[in-house]
């Protein structure tokens, strides 16, 4: 029989498939062969991007040259622009404001035929070094109140070029899903007086019967509640709500549990499409004792159609508890 389980930080309820869960051999997956043609993030086609943000290169290197290791630049098609004023109006009962917002690519390598699980510790250190270093700049404009840092892996996860990258979208807005946690952390704390996410670690790192791995820093989990088969989380051990405090040794240890991670389920399930997102705390002045940031990876193995549409339910095939054991058992060498 399957089993209705509820996240407690939001709310949601999910069905969970426990008695007969599919395995990996039950998704299809989309191949992820080079197409071929010229890439703006590659090597020489450096003129094709918007002119580098921040960058990893040798001293001496021309800017906007070949010659780097990680690049950041602004999104040559951008949801959000960073020139403009807001100019907040309301019509009647309906609220709006121009599109002003930042919106970057991190190009994680000049290497068109690796993926991110492909980095060394080293290469994936810097990438969280940008991550940081771009959330830490953009708060200093005062009309941003939310960065959204996110990565879309293959065709099916919404990523429009295969060279790896992953992107940072800086919002005049703080988003509803952020609010729905933040409100969900703040009554479980009003309650018990402890970060819910301190406590879920807490109870996993016990029972371990979801845990996948983990370092010095940080544990990656399929969680009790997941919404999609072989969805997993990654949370630092120690509290802290804002991303971007993250210290330098922890941030080496992000990068090895994420490479781990990474090879770990495209081992299992055959190379899948991915989306992840850093979750952390809004741009803020006051520290929050509630909430934790984390990132959520999200492997695309099915799809959401209208029963999840029309409920906010989703139907999970495999259960986390099967998730986490067979990534757990994967040999990555």
């Amino acid at each position: 029989m399957s089993e209705l389980r509820r996240d407690p930080i939001i709310g949601r309820w999910n069905i969970i498939e426990a008695d007969d869960p599919a395995g990996p051999e039950a998704f299809e997956v989309e191949t992820h062969a080079n197409s071929g043609g010229k890439c703006p993030f590659c090597f020489g086609n450096e003129g094709m991007t918007p002119p580098e943000i921040y960058v990893v290169r040798p001293p001496g290197g021309a800017a906007n040259g070949p010659g780097w290791s990680l690049r950041v630049v602004a999104n040559k098609f951008p949801a959000l622009k960073i020139e403009g004023d807001l100019d907040r109006q309301g019509m009647g009962v309906y609220d709006w404001c121009n599109g002003v917002g930042a919106h970057e690519v991190i190009v994680e390598t000049p290497d068109h035929n690796r993926q991110m699980a492909d980095l060394s510790i080293a290469e994936l250190t810097e990438v969280v070094k940008a991550f940081k270093a771009r959330s830490l700049d953009l708060r200093g404009d005062k009309r941003l109140k939310y960065t959204l840092i996110f990565k879309n892996f293959g065709l099916s996860a919404g990523a429009s070029l295969e060279h790896t990258h992953s992107q940072l979208i800086a919002l005049p807005i703080v988003p509803k899903r952020v609010q729905e946690e933040l409100r969900g952390a703040e009554r479980y704390f009003e309650f018990r007086e402890r970060c819910p996410y301190c406590d879920m670690l807490r109870h996993e790192l016990q029972e371990h019967e979801r845990v996948i791995c983990e370092n010095r820093s940080f544990v990656a989990i399929c969680p009790f509640m997941s919404s999609f088969p072989f969805e997993l989380w990654v949370l630092p051990k120690e509290h802290g709500a804002d991303f971007a405090q993250l210290a330098p040794e922890p941030a080496g240890d992000f990068a090895r549990i994420l490479k781990e991670t990474l090879l770990r389920l495209r081992t299992a399930l055959r190379d899948p499409s991915y989306n992840f997102i850093i979750h952390s705390a809004p741009i803020e002045r006051q520290a929050r004792e509630e909430y934790h940031w984390h990132l959520e990876l999200i492997p695309k193995l099915t799809k959401i159609a209208g029963f999840e549409w029309g409920t906010g339910f989703y139907i999970n095939p495999t259960s986390p508890e099967q998730a986490a054991t067979l990534l757990r058992d994967i040999q990555i060498g």
